[in-house]
């Protein structure tokens, strides 16, 4: 709002609650220059501004406040004073023309962030902008703040300072002079060669010559010194048949891998770890204990704090070896490395990484089935999946016992993956393990485990299947549940269930009849059409028409799975 020329007005209010609520607003215009409005610290510093208008509510309905150079004025009384103009709330009203400010009741809801935002624009202006502070305020059309303001005339400008007086321009003759005398090159002592004074005679380097001395400095700095370093410990290695020296040589490459893997240099690792190898083959008069040292290399590198570090770092490199090189380096992991290896490769991002560990992982896995029955005992949930679907991928036989032990102690996740990894394997050793979870506490473990051994045509478990199909528990199971038991039975018993399925099925009701719950009978039904026999589609056409929906489905799909026309 905009008003004509009027006097430094007052209000009635505590001048410590004034005092408060200024010392706010300041704050409060710091951290509008200073962070976003998302930022904890700036709705913080918007929540004191408002909290402190409150306590000004208490008094009056409106705060009006006096403006002039340097001080905001309450009642003809200083309430705010800022001497530093480059900080002063003040100076940036007065400098535009407003003489008095205005806070109504409501403006802390939402216009006091808006007017803290002007002022910090205000302030941002360049002195040649086209806005000044009034057109940013008559542009927010403020309903809570209001202003009076003068036109500023001659009497009403602040003076500004007279700049001083340039110096007299100088003669262009001494400014040349001038110049010559500051960028002449200082006389060299006596003595001394210059470069100048050879140019373009007979002894100066041709362009030949330069560009050859330039691909031979690049060539300096672009050396890999660390690969040098390397080679040269490996020479001496081979070549010193001192057992002392060998000793101190083998002490430092020991101790240049924590090293190497902390910088992320991991194409040396890899060089290490080949030439520790092909140093094996070739050294003379290698002392056992010295031979030993450099065989342990790679099972160091394999230990869980090392190989934690290594893919941390790899991981979150920006730079990465070749596959190659990667790929070598994974190649030394000793079976040790296996439960690191597999706690690793959920965590990683970096795909390329996965896959050469993943590569890695598999090796381990196929040279070492043992160390992959160990890793089946370990208790880490996290491992024991990746461990599980690495058997699968592998289908490694040897590994069925530790399969089958996982029913006794793992988790329900794990123990499905389980019964996939043992399915994928498919022995007869991995499907007598799979009988194991034919009885276990969990729904899905179970119904995954039969129907495996169904469609496998693991008639040992026969017995326990029509257990459970005559049984109680499976009465008050789910649909789901007994469906897969009831179609697992018909697939392994054939033409001989078939008298216990059709009574099962047509025992609808009646006189000294059992009645059995139209599921089960629908169960029944799926059953005989997995046997799939003459006499088992004579049963089903009996019951074709049944009144009841469920029964009458499960018959209709049963007789059509069962090849009937």
């Amino acid at each position: 709002m905009t008003d004509a020329t009027a006097p430094l007005a007052g209000t009635p209010v505590d001048p410590q609650v004034a005092d408060a609520l200024l010392q706010a607003l300041v704050k409060g215009l710091r951290a509008t220059q200073l962070y976003l409005p998302n930022n904890p610290v700036y709705q913080q510093a918007i929540h004191n501004v408002r909290a402190a208008f409150a306590s000004v509510w208490k008094e009056t309905n409106e705060l009006v406040l006096g403006v002039t150079e340097s001080d905001l004025l309450l009642d003809q009384r200083p309430v705010l004073s800022q001497p530093n103009r480059s900080e002063s709330v003040a100076w940036v009203l007065f400098k535009d023309g407003v003489r008095s400010l205005t806070f109504l009741r409501g403006v802390e809801e939402e216009e006091i962030p808006r007017f803290l935002g002007v002022i910090h624009k205000a302030r941002q202006l360049p002195a040649d902008a086209d806005d000044d502070l009034l057109t940013l305020l008559w542009e927010q059309d403020f309903e809570y703040v209001r202003y009076n303001f003068v036109e500023l005339a001659a009497a009403d400008t602040v003076p500004i300072p007279k700049a001083p007086e340039a110096p007299p321009p100088a003669v262009p003759e001494q400014v040349r002079q001038q110049v010559v005398e500051e960028t002449a090159a200082p006389e060299p002592p006596k003595g001394i060669v210059s470069l100048e004074d050879f140019d373009s005679t007979l002894h100066f380097l041709d362009d030949q010559e330069r560009e050859y001395l330039t691909h031979e400095v690049e060539r300096e700095y672009k050396q890999d010194l660390r690969g040098n370093v390397l080679a040269m410990l490996f020479d001496l290695l081979e070549l010193q048949t001192y057992s002392t020296v060998r000793a101190e040589l083998i002490s430092i490459v020991e101790n240049f891998i924590p090293y190497l893997l902390a910088i992320g240099d991991f194409r040396s690792v890899a060089a290490i770890c080949r030439e520790q190898r092909a140093l094996l083959q070739r050294a003379r008069e290698l002392l056992p204990e010295h031979r030993q040292q450099l065989s342990d290399i790679p099972a160091k590198l394999s230990q869980h704090e090392a190989l934690a570090q290594l893919l941390q770092s790899l991981d979150e490199a920006s730079v990465h070896p070749t596959e190659e090189e990667l790929g070598e380096l994974f190649r030394e992991l000793r079976p040790q490395a296996l439960d690191t290896v597999l706690a690793w490769m959920p965590k990683l991002v970096n795909q390329r990484v996965r896959e050469l560990l993943s590569s890695a992982a598999q090796r381990l896995a196929q040279a070492h089935p043992a160390d992959v029955s160990r890793v089946l005992g370990a208790g880490d949930e996290a491992i024991l999946l990746q461990a599980v679907k690495l058997v699968a991928q592998l289908k490694l036989p040897p590994v069925a016992p530790a399969l089958g032990a996982l029913f006794e102690t793992a988790s329900p996740a794990v123990k499905v993956a389980a019964v996939e990894a043992l399915a994928a394997i498919g022995t007869s050793g991995a499907m007598q393990q799979l009988e194991k979870a034919v009885d276990d506490g969990d729904r899905d473990v179970r119904i995954a485990a039969v129907r495996v051994l169904a469609a496998r045509g693991h008639r040992n478990v026969l017995g326990r299947i029509e257990a459970a199909v005559d049984g109680k528990a499976l009465r008050e199971a789910d649909l789901t549940e007994k469906m897969a038991f009831f179609e697992a039975y018909g697939l392994l018993v054939g033409g001989a269930g078939v008298e216990r399925l059709s009574g099962m099925l047509l025992s609808a009701g009646g006189f000294l009849k059992r009645k059995e719950d139209p599921e089960t009978r629908a169960c029944a039904a799926m059953a005989l059409g997995k046997i799939g026999t003459p006499e088992a589609r004579g049963v089903l056409e009996q019951v074709a028409k049944d009144k009841d929906a469920l029964v009458r489905n499960a018959v209709n799909k049963a007789l059509r799975e069962g090849g009937r026309p």
